[in-house]
């Protein structure tokens, strides 16, 4: 999985690179459309515009994370949704379902203290470490830290024999 991560980032890093090189150079030529063309209107529009180009990069990627996780906290409170919840969005080593949790659980938290606390934290480095690794890369990282702590997880379970369901990387 870190491998395909890495891989993929390292593709998706050299596509949006080649997409700005080419938008800059589109946009050179459409500046004259600048003049001619009418203005969006809204004013919550141009407000969310405005918080979000405001936004590190850094910022940027994160809130896409923290969106995530968010939904997920939110698919827990759904109580027709609490099967499939448990099957694919807790690391248990004795279930069914052994590969997709490992992924899933990254975004899983059942406590809302638990869940800004960790999104607090992700949000207050995201900035310096975005500007370090590229987004793409920061993604990559984060999947695979997912991922190999919830593997940790599975081995440590097995070793010890508790075989209790478990949420988070």
């Amino acid at each position: 999985f870190t491998g395909s991560a890495f891989g993929s980032a390292a593709i998706w890093q050299y596509e949006s690179l080649k997409s700005r090189v080419q938008t800059y150079f589109e946009e050179a030529r459409a500046d004259w459309l600048d003049k001619i063309r009418p203005q969006k209107r809204g004013d919550f529009r141009k407000q969310v515009n405005s918080w979000w180009n405001n936004l590190t990069e850094g910022q940027r990627t994160v809130t896409g994370i923290i969106a995530a996780n968010v939904f997920v906290f939110c698919l827990w409170r759904l109580p027709g949704m609490r099967r499939v919840m448990f099957t694919y969005f807790t690391s248990d080593p004795s279930s069914r379902a052994l590969c997709s949790p490992m992924l899933l659980s990254t975004f899983s938290h059942f406590s809302l203290f638990h869940m800004a606390a960790n999104m607090y934290v992700l949000w207050s480095f995201s900035s310096s470490i975005v500007s370090l690794l590229g987004c793409e890369q920061f993604i990559a990282v984060y999947l695979s830290a997912g991922v190999i702590s919830t593997f940790v997880s599975y081995v440590a379970k097995m070793a010890t024999g508790k075989f209790e369901p478990s949420l988070g990387a």
